[in-house]
């Protein structure tokens, strides 16, 4: 059976992709919970139409992506925290905490797509990764220095 997918749906394709299933597969679980419909004519016309209204929601949204990531890039970020010797922080700065110097200066971003493989636990300079879209990404320069 031919289906139009509504959802990502792992193992089997992207938003808008006519796949080939077993009936069993679209009738029990794909065309009950929505995640795809039968691809006859009239679903395929219907489909084509959100599919180019979904395009340019995604062009705008990759656009104003790009745009946060030059703001992000241009920027410098510093966080002052208690240090003791040695440069070792007391405590460490987590992607929470760039959330939030961010937020400040008026840049929204999810602290999910702050990209820290572990806590910042010393005194330094570092490049941190932040996703603005699944395609886009910014390097963050974050200057960690002590009170």
């Amino acid at each position: 059976m031919e289906v139009i997918l509504r959802e990502d749906v792992a193992n089997l394709g992207r938003p808008g992709d006519v796949v080939t299933v077993k009936n069993g597969f679209a009738r029990n679980f794909l065309l009950p919970r929505g995640l795809a419909v039968e691809a006859n004519l009239k679903n395929l016309r219907a489909f084509e139409h959100e599919k180019r209204i979904a395009m340019r929601r995604r062009e705008a949204k990759k656009q104003l992506a790009l745009q946060l990531k030059e703001k992000i890039e241009a920027l410098t970020l510093t966080l002052t925290v208690r240090a003791g010797e040695e440069g070792k922080l007391f405590g460490s700065v987590t992607n929470i905490d760039i959330e939030k110097a961010l937020r400040e200066l008026g840049l929204e971003v999810e602290r999910r797509r702050i990209l820290l493989h572990e806590p910042i636990k010393q005194l330094g300079e570092f490049n941190v990764v932040v996703k603005t879209d699944p395609d886009v990404e910014a390097t963050l320069k974050l200057n960690v220095a002590a009170l």
